[in-house]
């Protein structure tokens, strides 16, 4: 019995019927490679159109990952389809070659600066741990079928790339758009170093926290809230970083929101507490108040520029005002430390506030009165 498909008039092709990539797509690469494909299509494109995709680049330390495959696929569609559009479309890969993942891989092997190992040498090691993990990777973009000047890359550990840079910087200086000063910064004190946020990586934890009062003049508080009476008051606040009061130089408010002046009576003993409206009764439950009674109120505007007095230390804590306040969770007064995160930063940059930063590298305070807690807790 003849076989039904000899009667028909199929098409007859030469390419084989299975993909076998993982066999087809190492010769294709060395095909493109023995041709010089990519030097082809580059002195095609000469004089014509220009379209140049700058490289974000990637980190040299380790092998590829997903998000690199992704990454450069991407950018590789593009640069090609400019080609094929009839543009001039050079693609010069590169490498960042700075950061602590070099330098702490490099410290498993020689340990850190110091007596055993000179600065001069570590960086060299650097540079040359550096120099294997760009080969490990480039062969393995190259294995992705990206075509791009593979032989000559941008390496940021280059001389002539760094003494760019401080060229660059120089001119900005020069120019008065660089201001010398302080800003809280990721810090690690096993490296001894800065952290860059993609350097960090946050943990859901559970925090111990803490209700603490600063203490206040009663007659400046009645004033504030038109009521007389002759108690010791202090400012509400609540933390899960007890460890930032020493830094505290100030008190942040919400200027939209409402303040109460709360009369409770805590172990036989009777004060005042200033808490956002919202959040009294979370508060008073918080910290095992059952006596108690409201008397006045005013908007957070109205406390602004008002001192407080630092909770141990001799130096005052002035009332702000700050946007990121809310009332989820806490008192609506918010603790502000300068030297030790970003918003409190922002808010001492807008009141010209002193930012205090008193823990030392190794995550040690400076001093003992920065330890000699005589904080009021409630």
């Amino acid at each position: 019995m003849k076989d039904y498909k000899d009667t028909l008039n199929l098409p007859k092709t030469e390419l084989a019927m299975k993909a076998n990539l993982p066999n087809k797509e190492p010769e294709l690469l060395k095909y493109w490679e023995e041709i010089g494909l990519y030097e082809k299509l580059k002195a095609k494109g000469q004089g014509k159109k220009k379209f140049i995709l700058h490289d974000g680049p990637p980190y040299a330390n380790g092998a590829i990952h997903i998000g690199h495959a992704v990454n450069k696929t991407l950018k590789d569609i593009v640069v090609k389809s400019q080609t094929l559009s009839g543009k001039y479309s050079p693609y010069t890969p590169g490498w960042d070659c700075h950061g602590l993942p070099i330098e702490l891989n490099v410290e498993k092997k020689l340990g850190k600066v110091g007596d055993k190992v000179s600065a001069k040498e570590f960086r060299e090691a650097c540079r040359k741990y550096a120099k294997n993990q760009i080969e490990i990777q480039k062969d393995e973009f190259k294995r992705l079928g990206v075509l791009g000047d593979w032989e000559n890359p941008y390496l940021t550990m280059a001389s002539k790339f760094e003494a760019d840079i401080v060229r660059s910087l120089g001119k900005i200086v020069s120019k008065g758009y660089v201001n010398r000063g302080d800003k809280p910064v990721h810090w690690c004190v096993d490296c001894g170093s800065a952290l860059a946020e993609a350097e960090v990586e946050y943990e859901d934890k559970i925090s111990p926290s803490i209700d603490f009062g600063f203490p206040i003049d009663n007659k400046t508080v009645s004033t504030i809230f038109g009521q007389e009476f002759d108690l010791p008051v202090y400012v509400a606040s609540w933390t899960t970083t007890p460890w930032t009061v020493p830094g505290n130089v100030a008190l942040t408010v919400n200027a939209e929101f409402d303040y109460c002046l709360v009369q409770v009576t805590k172990d036989s003993k009777d004060f005042c507490l200033i808490i956002g409206k919202d959040l009294v009764e979370a508060t008073l439950e918080r910290i095992e108040v059952k006596d108690s009674k409201i008397l006045g109120s005013c908007k957070g505007k109205k406390l602004e520029s008002v001192d407080a007095k630092h909770p141990y230390l001799d130096r005052p804590s002035k009332f702000v005002l700050g946007d990121h306040v809310t009332t989820e969770v806490g008192t609506g007064i918010v603790h502000t430390s300068p030297g030790h995160g970003l918003e409190d930063y922002l808010v001492a940059m807008e009141y010209d506030l002193e930012i205090l930063s008193p823990v030392k590298n190794n995550g040690t305070f400076n001093s003992d009165k920065e330890t000699c807690w005589r904080i009021i807790c409630f």
